[in-house]
């Protein structure tokens, strides 16, 4: 998949105010934001680029008020990077195709992965399966 490069002032024009600031500033929106995420089988896609990150057969309910998923659709989709923000460590999670901030990953998921990947729902868009 080819690399999606864009200005800062690109970005500006096509997104939303919390759309930006999440995904090219490195923001997180607040907790139960986008709790209506639909139940039906699908794929959540970048905001920003459209590149495919996440199925629904990989999200659950984590209790945090963010969407959670045990692991991204395909290793290649999602990026990591050490995020020392908030006077924490974290791993912060990409998108691999545009570098959208995404949200963090965690080692307290569920089975099979063990994995938490908290993801900002501004960031996401699902797109029901044909």
């Amino acid at each position: 998949m080819d690399k999606v490069v864009k200005t800062d002032a690109e970005w500006r024009a096509e997104l939303d105010d919390l759309a930006y600031k999440v995904t090219r500033q490195h923001g997180t929106e607040r907790a139960g934001t986008h709790d209506n995420f639909p139940k039906a089988a699908g794929t959540y896609r970048c905001l920003c680029c459209d590149a495919p990150l996440f199925d629904q057969a990989t999200k659950f309910e984590s209790g945090t008020g963010w969407p959670s998923f045990y692991a991204p659709l395909s290793p290649d989709s999602v990026g990591e990077s050490q995020d020392n923000g908030w006077f924490m460590r974290r791993t912060e999670v990409h998108c691999a195709r545009c570098d959208a901030h995404l949200g963090h990953v965690f080692p307290d998921g569920p089975a099979p992965t063990g994995l938490r990947y908290c993801m900002n729902g501004v960031a996401l868009t699902f797109y029901p399966k044909d």
